[in-house]
């Protein structure tokens, strides 16, 4: 079967605009600050579809365009000034930044209650000691989301993790561990990964290496999820770290790319915004 990500994205969204509804009932408009640095064209397409989807759900955005040159103290200025707003309720940083700006110490600055896309340390913590802290990064959950909806089980379910990233491979470890997954983690020194991949119930493939993952790496009867996605220049597309015509045709359930866990990653950025005014008045 193929897991669209569409359907599951509508989902997310239908319970965002329901909650975001009774919060305005309440006087409270849940609103999303957009940090850029500078003119990248990545960032600018990401904070063009993070400000779409937040418009079609009812969320406030509010765009930051800082100049690629800001001052270091002005940068922080602005995240302090982010954090102390009680009219903002999540808070996007997008990266990497300008390596002046020292990213490791942006990634942790943002107060844990506003970090939606789940980098700062706090976040990541609550995701290794199983509390509401924070949020976890939406890459992470969007592959969660994806075998919740289609009733995948991951209790008792031996799952191979492929990448170990602070973005989706560690994280999405410990979210499935917290679900009673029995998880393996491969990386770039992990050796005989065929032959770990090929006795897996569920593969999540975070590589960052295109079309990396053939025929060789899986069995009948596994589930895919795919989140990776680079431009193939050869084949004009966008293409995820599974080789999709190999693949496919053997295993019983996959993610496409495009139109998978990235078509999920944005609904549930907003809606970690719209939880996070939530919380406020259900403390």
């Amino acid at each position: 079967m193929l897991l669209k990500g569409k359907e599951v994205a509508n989902s997310i969204n239908e319970i965002s605009i329901k909650k975001t509804n009774e919060l305005k009932e309440k006087g409270i408009t849940p609103t999303l600050a957009i940090v850029r640095v500078g003119e990248n064209g990545s960032d600018i397409s990401y904070e063009k579809n993070a400000t779409k989807k937040c418009n079609e759900i009812g969320v406030g955005v509010k765009n930051i365009i800082l100049d690629k040159e800001i001052e270091y103290d002005k940068f922080y200025k602005t995240l302090d000034e982010l954090n102390n707003d009680d009219d903002i309720h999540g808070i996007l940083m997008l990266r990497p930044l300008p390596k002046y700006l020292d990213n490791e110490k942006a990634r942790k600055y943002i107060a844990a209650n506003k970090d939606i896309d789940g980098c700062s340390d706090n976040s990541l913590a609550a995701i290794f000691t199983n509390t509401d802290v924070g949020f976890p990064p939406c890459t992470a959950q969007a592959a969660i989301e994806i075998l919740n909806y289609y009733n995948i089980e991951v209790t008792g379910k031996n799952v191979v993790v492929l990448g170990r990233s602070l973005v989706i491979g560690k994280p999405v470890s410990m979210m499935l561990l917290n679900r009673n997954a029995t998880v393996t983690i491969c990386h770039t020194k992990t050796k005989d990964v065929q032959s770990i991949t090929s006795k897996a119930d569920i593969i999540i493939c975070a590589t960052g290496a295109m079309e990396s993952i053939n025929k060789d790496y899986v069995r009948p009867g596994q589930t895919i999820i795919d989140v990776g996605i680079t431009y193939n220049e050869a084949k004009q597309k966008l293409c995820g770290d599974v080789l999709f015509e190999e693949v496919e045709p053997i295993v019983e359930n996959i993610t496409p790319v495009p139109g998978g866990v990235g078509s999920v990653t944005t609904s549930i950025l907003v809606s970690h915004v719209v939880d996070a005014a939530y919380k406020l008045i259900n403390k």
